[in-house]
């Protein structure tokens, strides 16, 4: 299942520029170093792409971090993430153009 989503904010900087539009893929599994979407667990009307630092096997939980740490709310501030809020893998990069391309951890 895909899903698309659009960057905001400058918390991914310099790996994800505002206005990056993503592909993320549902069914793959988060592992460390890869870039995800999850809900915010604050407001989970809200979803967040950050960059998955751990996953706990135990329970599910993964613990996201940006990339630009003084401009991201990650699990620094909300702690782990329950994997139910899990949203799928940024795998592509479809806009803008010069950008286009698959997306690495």
């Amino acid at each position: 299942m895909l899903s698309r989503v659009v960057v905001e904010g400058r918390s991914m900087e310099p790996s994800l520029q505002a206005g990056d539009r993503l592909l993320v893929v549902r069914r793959l599994r988060p592992r460390s170093g890869d870039v995800v979407a999850v809900r915010d667990p604050r407001q989970p009307q809200r979803t967040l792409l950050k960059r998955v630092s751990a996953v706990d096997g135990g329970t599910g939980r993964i613990t996201v971090v940006g990339d630009n740490p003084a401009e991201s709310t990650d699990s620094r501030v909300f702690g782990a993430v329950d994997r139910e809020l899990y949203v799928g893998r940024a795998v592509y990069r479809y806009h803008p153009r010069a950008r286009v391309g698959r997306l690495r951890s």
